[in-house]
């Protein structure tokens, strides 16, 4: 692939969207997805879900590497989502446009109506797709409270959130940033939040910001409770002091003389940060270790049955094989010593086959479980295969903890130096998914992405509960994961399609899980060590 040129920043807003549900508005999701090959498409991005609105502006920019020399053909998909699951397979589909990136930038804003397939049009709804060139890599990280809100529900508080806009080239408010909202509180804090700066004002420091304080309700219908004007220069001033301002209601200013304010919003904090990029760390020497677990419980079928998922093809593979393949050779060339450790887990070992073992060395080495490249961990399988016994049940804690004790020894070296993916392939349903949940949770806190790839027909439900994209996963005692680091996709997604389309869709959400790691521990990349001088040359005799 040709070195991109730059990355681009697309912000998509809906107008009309069809109507899914029952005595409500749709939930809608945008996703962005990018043509790899043929009929298929890999998911790149996605904005958040906003609640019972058929006119939605996403807060959450989709990014993306621009290349003029490549048509990259993408497509928008509007989703109405109405379960936690990451899996958008179950739900309703209100449309979507097939466009360019070439045709995107080149138009700067492009709004087209939405189509259910290509050329047969959804009936009702549009898209406006929005992008920006990304040339600046700080972000500012600001946290709002606020004082004596107005009361806007009849039978409590108010449930305020804030929405930041900033003025566009057209003059137009364009939204940048949604808080969260706090419920039946009329003093509340908000979570600290930051946002790129490019983002926020385009770079621009005296660009005017408009910052709208709503009462929040159900059914989308916001109640305005008041909005104030800045810029980021005047934010910068509450480095040392929080800064105020009268949170105004411009109907109820016009009725009332004595009209002072609707409440006040005070920014507590504001800093400029650096926001560094996944090259970022790894031109540093940030290595990328790569382990995996492949799954020999019985449910697999005996590996000598063609009916098998482990049973080898004529041309030597299956799809446990092509999904190692797919995923490891990309995740090897980050690491460079290419030892990588393998193990299996759920089957019965010679010379006894007494007890079902939950984690053993693929080579059947237990104190060096290294492989040589993933040309040495196929070797291994293509090896163990016809000694096991397949057994059960599925437990993943095991691998899960043996990994994370790992990642949390480089953790202590307060380095960004080494992260940690491990690659779970399996065929079915977990037996320990407390203990599973639990090991994820303390997980999240490590430098560690889990890459789970589900192989054969199952019903994958308890893999998608794992991959907490909506922040939904929680430990047995109700402790959230810290971050996201859950990825998992069906292998039969991808049966017909090239290798790299599984590659790049398991692999998609790394490059960020590393950077949030390293983000919430405050480390910076590594100092990249210096070439080393080359010697003076002999002097000629």
């Amino acid at each position: 692939m040709a070195d991109c040129v730059t990355k681009v920043e697309l912000s998509i807003s809906c107008t009309d969207l069809l109507d899914k549900d029952v005595g409500s508005k749709s939930d809608p999701l945008c996703v962005l997805l990018q043509s790899s090959g043929k009929d298929s498409w890999t998911e790149l991005a996605r904005t958040e879900r906003l609640k019972n609105t058929s006119s939605p502006s996403f807060s959450q920019r989709l990014r993306l590497d621009y290349h003029f020399e490549t048509v990259q053909n993408l497509k928008l998909g509007v989703y109405d989502i109405d379960n936690s699951s990451s899996d958008l397979g179950d739900d309703d589909y209100l449309g979507g446009v097939e466009l360019t990136l070439g045709q995107v930038v080149s138009s700067k804003t492009l709004t087209r109506p939405l189509q259910l397939k290509k050329g047969k049009p959804a009936g009702k709804g549009s898209i406006t797709v929005t992008a920006e060139e990304i040339k600046d890599n700080r972000a500012i990280e600001l946290e709002f409270e606020a004082k004596n809100l107005d009361k806007k529900d009849t039978f409590g508080k108010s449930d305020p959130f804030l929405e930041i806009f900033k003025k566009g080239d057209d003059g137009k408010w364009q939204l940048v940033h949604r808080t969260e909202v706090v419920k039946n509180n009329l003093n509340p804090t908000w979570k600290k939040f930051s946002v790129p700066l490019q983002t926020l004002c385009c770079s621009d420091l005296e660009r005017p910001l408009k910052v709208d304080c709503s009462d929040y309700d159900s059914d989308g219908t916001h109640d305005l409770i008041g909005s104030f004007t800045t810029k980021v220069s005047e934010l910068q001033k509450a480095g040392g002091s929080p800064v105020s301002f009268d949170c105004i209601h411009p109907e109820k200013q016009k009725k009332k003389k004595s009209y002072k304010n609707s409440g006040v919003v005070s920014l507590k904090s504001c800093k400029l940060l650096t926001q560094y990029s996944f090259l970022d760390y790894v031109m540093g020497g940030c290595q990328i270790n790569f382990t995996v677990g492949i799954d020999f419980t019985g449910s697999n079928g005996d590996p000598r049955s063609p009916n098998s998922l482990h049973y080898m093809s004529p041309d030597g593979l299956n799809q446990y094989l092509t999904a190692l393949w797919s995923v490891g050779h990309v995740v090897q060339d980050y690491d460079t010593d290419k030892l990588f450790p393998a193990f299996g887990f759920g089957a019965k070992l010679p010379p006894d086959y007494k007890a079902a073992h939950h984690e053993f060395a693929l080579n059947f080495n237990p104190t060096n479980p290294f492989c040589q490249g993933i040309q040495g961990i196929v070797e291994a399988y293509r090896m163990v295969i016809p000694q096991l016994r397949l057994s059960g049940p599925t437990n993943f804690s095991p691998i899960i903890t043996h990994v994370a004790s790992i990642a949390a020894q480089a953790a202590q070296t307060n380095t960004a130096s080494q992260y940690y993916v491990l690659l779970i392939l399996t065929d079915g349903e977990i037996t320990d998914f407390d203990q599973t949940r639990d090991a994820i949770v303390r997980a999240s806190r490590l430098p560690l992405s889990i890459i789970i790839v589900g192989v054969g027909p199952a019903d994958f439900k308890a893999m998608e509960l794992l991959d907490g994209d909506d922040g939904v996963l929680r430990s047995t005692v109700g402790e959230a994961v810290a971050r996201d680091i859950v990825q998992f996709v069906p292998y039969r997604k991808f049966k017909d399609s090239p290798q790299a389309s599984l590659a790049q869709s398991v692999l998609a959400e790394v490059p960020n899980q590393l950077i949030s790691y390293y983000k919430m521990r405050g480390l910076e990349p590594p100092k990249p060590a210096p070439a080393a001088a080359a010697p003076a040359p002999a002097p000629k005799s």
